[in-house]
């Protein structure tokens, strides 16, 4: 008899809850012009409000991914599904900027142990010949959600208002909780839906990997904070971040400005970038999977990758800057939006290479500098528009971060050699 193939079961568990992450995460960005009119927002208000949610990911997304190793991916993730779930129906009843800044800050908190818990499940879920194609499976939720969240979101905004949308993200979420502790266990063996012959096929290469580990210590820190590769790998992942989170926060504000569209036409006119960030993001993570196989060398799968999605992604937002063309800005967002996304496998894929035996912690702590980013993105960005009015300097100040993560991966990211 074939062997089963639950493993995927769990990568699709684990797709299907980052696409409620980001759904619940970036639908303010489509009410925040009706909520700027509701209260009297100013541009510096809007930055602030979404800001508020890199600051408490940043905390949660480092903790949590210790979390993982210590207690396992099934009870951090059902604790944190369940409080983001809480937050994204809080943030329904938020009045002022005050509110709104504790309700996106819960929700970072909440929504930070997601990648780190996915990031562990996989370790011990999947070979590492499977990693990137399993990482590019679930990590495909992100533009997808991306993507059918424009849509979703303006859709639910004209229907129930933005206090009524928000309630309809948390009945979507919550939902998910229950089917994640029934199905999902920290050890395949341990799971009554694996056969021997996929369990031989997870832990065929190479020794066994624990779901849980004993306590972090200083020293295992220590060693994350020194390995050059993962901490080049930290820099481009908070450049690939700042790129997300703006698209995400402020390209919806972008087109309303810079091109007078109505809510629901900039929810149709999204979809394009973020769907064919999806099939780049796929299609390199095999294409990763590929060339190590091939080669056997994690610098040509990994390092490279990277090296070329950043490079097309700081070429291509360059002209956004100067075009006042509609289908140019949105032809060059959407090479830019893709090639950023397309090298997403990976960055995650180069922390369970370099450190197995702690990957959600280095995990936890590249997504610290994402969580980083999550902050400095839109804040950043309010605070140049409050400067000129103009998204052109917001433009230029990405193609010159794209470049210096370039720089960085290629003097510092080698993973063949700062293999833990």
């Amino acid at each position: 008899m074939a062997a089963t193939r639950y493993r995927w079961f769990v990568v699709f568990l684990l797709f299907a809850v980052t696409v409620a992450n980001y759904v619940d995460r970036s639908a303010i960005a489509y009410a925040i012009p009706a909520i700027k009119r509701e209260l009297g927002l100013s541009p510096g208000d809007v930055g602030t409000i979404l800001g508020a949610f890199g600051l408490g990911y940043a905390v949660t997304t480092l903790f949590g991914g210790f979390a993982v190793d210590r207690y396992g991916a099934r009870l951090v993730l059902t604790v944190a599904v369940a409080l983001w779930s809480l937050s994204i129906g809080a943030t329904a009843l938020a009045s002022g900027v005050m509110s709104f800044y504790l309700a996106r800050t819960l929700l970072g908190v909440a929504e930070g142990p997601n990648f780190p818990a996915m990031s562990g499940a996989i370790n011990v879920w999947l070979a590492p010949r499977e990693r990137a194609t399993a990482l590019g499976g679930a990590l495909v939720a992100v533009p997808i959600a991306l993507a059918i969240g424009g849509p979703i979101a303006s859709t639910l905004l004209v229907w129930f208002g933005w206090r009524g949308a928000f309630v309809a993200l948390f009945l979507l979420s919550i939902a998910w909780v229950p089917l994640w502790w029934l199905c999902f266990r920290d050890d395949p063996a341990k799971s009554g839906r694996v056969d021997a012959a996929e369990l031989a096929r997870i832990k065929g290469e190479g020794p066994s990997r624990p779901s849980r580990h004993g306590p972090l210590r200083l020293a295992d820190i220590g060693a994350l904070l020194r390995n050059p590769t993962l901490l080049a790998n930290d820099w481009a992942f908070f450049v690939f971040g700042y790129f997300l989170f703006f698209f995400m926060s402020w390209l919806p504000s972008y087109l309303v400005e810079a091109y007078g569209l109505d809510i629901k036409a900039v929810g149709l006119f999204t979809v394009l970038p973020w769907a064919a960030a999806a099939v780049a993001l796929i299609a390199v993570g095999r294409l990763s999977d590929y060339l190590l196989q091939a080669t056997g060398r994690l610098r040509v799968a990994r390092s490279y990758i990277i090296v070329a999605t950043q490079l097309v992604t700081a070429l291509a937002v360059v002209p956004v800057a100067f075009t006042h063309d509609l289908g140019v800005a949105i032809g060059a967002i959407t090479v830019a939006v893709a090639a950023s996304m397309g090298g997403n496998a990976a960055y995650a894929a180069t922390n369970l290479d370099v450190t197995p035996g702690r990957a959600a912690s280095a995990f936890g702590i590249m997504e610290f500098a994402f969580a980083l980013a999550g902050f400095a993105a839109p804040a950043i960005t309010g605070w140049v528009l409050g400067l000129r009015g103009s998204f052109e300097d917001c433009f230029l100040l990405m193609a010159a971060l794209a470049l210096s993560s370039v720089a960085v991966v290629l003097l510092f990211h080698h993973p063949d050699r700062d293999r833990a």
